[in-house]
């Protein structure tokens, strides 16, 4: 038994954990749903898999005869992480949400795989980069704002009168409409409006509802 190949792999095992742990708390101080534990795991059943693939049948090679494929394990590993990833995206009020937990889940895997092959260098230079790159980006950059669509509805009476004035409003504030449907409520002096407009990063939620609240004619504001 050769025991120096075991403390290898022990040692594989314990820093993909490790780095698994890193890239999880980064996400878990953002209250994502993947966290510590989620990465942790996944950074550990990686490096698992990956020593599984390139030692886990060597003495099988001399019983069959035919040549062992180390990649093939570690082929699939990236096609079932996907499905993790998959679980973690989930759509709400018309935005996809999940997408960074879902490619850091993917990434980590990576990394368990890269440290599982012995590449310790490169698992870990992805994990400081992965962690900085998170760190950095979550910050807001007026330099790299982009326009956002939100759906917002609202409760109107004299909804012509009320629709001009919002248009203008939005015009005034850079803010397009991209789509709307006039809902008539119950009450027939009132109209639901359901908007979904863009606009800039610069306006806050409560800078919109307070922007279309000034308009009399409007009753209730919801984003």
């Amino acid at each position: 038994m050769d025991y120096r190949l075991l403390l290898e792999n022990l040692l594989r095992l314990l820093l993909a954990s490790f780095c698994g742990i890193l890239v999880g708390w980064e996400r878990k101080s953002r209250m994502k749903e993947a966290g510590i534990r989620t990465h942790f795991i996944v950074a550990l059943g990686a490096a698992l898999m990956m020593v599984i693939s390139k030692y886990g049948f060597q003495d099988q090679e001399a019983f069959l005869k035919v040549p062992i494929d180390p990649t093939r394990i570690a082929a699939q590993i990236v096609s079932g992480v996907g499905f993790l990833g998959a679980g973690a995206i989930f759509m709400q009020k018309n935005t996809i949400r999940g997408l960074t937990t879902a490619a850091g889940i993917w990434v980590t895997a990576g990394i368990g795989m890269a440290i599982g092959a012995g590449i310790y260098f490169v698992g870990f230079a992805a994990t400081i980069i992965i962690v900085i790159g998170q760190t950095v980006l979550h910050r807001d950059y007026k330099w790299l704002a982009s326009p956002k669509a939100v759906p917002m509805n609202i409760i109107v009476v004299d909804h012509e009168r009320a629709i001009k004035e919002i248009n203008d409003k939005f015009k005034e504030n850079d803010i397009t409409v991209l789509k709307m449907k006039v809902v008539k409520k119950t009450d027939e002096q009132l109209i639901d409006l359901r908007l979904i407009i863009k606009v800039s990063s610069s306006l806050t939620p409560i800078d919109l509802i307070s922007l279309i609240e000034e308009d009399k004619n409007v009753r209730s504001v919801e984003i």
